[in-house]
């Protein structure tokens, strides 16, 4: 039975790479699409602050993808997943926030949270890389 679910794990697990591979793909050339599309919209060759966040966030979009495709190819080599890269996506996912955050709509308690998200990731990824030096 173990062997099986082995093997199902594998089939799963390969599954997710190709889909992730995909989804980086196509959000890759939404951005190349986006960026065009600005950049030739008059006037030419200039945009506005409001396209900059838009891609500027699916820069790091992309790149939480391919933190994540990176986090399944790990665990299709050693079936563990590591805490470092998880943290790492974690944080991309939060500046990506932070950088299109409309600070006219939100709260100050939602930017408490959102800065107290900050610091317990920033120390989480501290204290797991001054472990790995140990």
């Amino acid at each position: 039975m173990s062997k099986y679910l082995k093997i199902f794990e594998r089939i799963i697990v390969y599954a997710l790479l190709i889909m992730m591979a995909i989804t980086i793909f196509l959000a890759t050339v939404d951005l190349g699409w986006i960026m065009v599309k600005d950049i030739l919209t008059p006037p030419l060759f200039l945009i506005s602050v409001n396209e900059l966040l838009e891609i500027f966030g699916m820069f790091l979009l992309v790149l939480i993808g391919i933190e994540l495709l990176e986090t399944i190819k790990t665990y299709s080599a050693e079936s563990k997943v590591h805490l470092e890269v998880v943290l790492m996506v974690a944080m991309i996912a939060i500046a990506r926030k932070v950088i299109i955050l409309d600070l006219k709509e939100i709260s100050n308690l939602t930017l408490m949270g959102l800065a107290a998200l900050i610091i317990a990731l920033s120390v989480g990824y501290y204290l797991i890389k001054r472990e790995h030096k140990l």
